[in-house]
C-alpha cells in the first residue's frame, strides 16, 4: 500500500489540487494577525485561483466586516508574495 503522501504527489491533479490548498492556508495565516480576535474563529480559508481567493465566513456581519478590511488584507498578501486580484467572501452556514 502506497503512503496518502506518496499517492498525491504522484498524481498531478492531486498535487496541483494539494498545493493550492497548502497555498490557501498560508494565505489565511498571513490575514489571520489583521483581523479583530473575535473575527479569526468566523473565517476559513476557501479555494484560490490565478487572480482570486475566497474566504469563508460564517455570517455576513463577517462579511461586511472583511470587505472593510479587503484593501489591507489584499496588500499584507502581496507583500509576502501571495497576491492575489481579488478577494471573494462567501457565507457558510
Amino acid at each position: 500500500m502506497i503512503p496518502l503522501n506518496q499517492a498525491v504527489k504522484a498524481n498531478p491533479a492531486l498535487a496541483a489540487m494539494a498545493q493550492r490548498i497548502e497555498l490557501s492556508q498560508r494565505m489565511l495565516a498571513t490575514i489571520l494577525p489583521l483581523l479583530p480576535a473575535h473575527l479569526r474563529t468566523q473565517v476559513s480559508a476557501g479555494p484560490v485561483d490565478e487572480t482570486s481567493w475566497c474566504l469563508f465566513v460564517r455570517n455576513p456581519a463577517v462579511g461586511s466586516k472583511l470587505r472593510q478590511l479587503t484593501p489591507t488584507l489584499l496588500q499584507a498578501l502581496q507583500q509576502a508574495g501571495l497576491g492575489v486580484e481579488q478577494l471573494r467572501l462567501k457565507v457558510r452556514s
